[in-house]
């Protein structure tokens, strides 16, 4: 899971150009079993709590295990998504998680 918030000085095109990185790199790498990506609610609903930085998009990825991830993060396409990341997002909070099985 990403949640980032693009530099304020990053252009449309720049913003749309990461976003299409991403879509790529989630597309070509084999290991990536589901990729979604969206933008929060404008204006947030009224139970979001105040006072914490704003992440305005999240990137979702899933795989199949670790090893999966793994080979997605050491990919040719998610290092060039890496620079491009990097000189594109202002700030962002990235997690890895192991996510069980939904139960009913």
């Amino acid at each position: 899971m990403v949640l980032f918030r693009p530099r304020p000085d990053v252009s449309d095109a720049e913003r749309e150009g990461l976003l299409e990185s991403m879509r790529v790199a989630a597309r070509e790498v084999p290991s990536v079993r589901g990729f979604r990506i969206g933008a929060h609610l404008d204006p947030p609903p009224t139970y979001v709590l105040g006072g914490f930085p704003s992440f305005p998009w999240i990137a979702l990825l899933e795989f199949d295990d670790t090893a999966g991830l793994q080979a997605y993060l050491t990919h040719p396409l998610h290092r060039d998504l890496g620079t491009r990341f990097n000189a594109t997002a202002e700030a962002a909070l990235i997690y890895d998680y192991e996510i069980a099985e939904a139960m009913k």
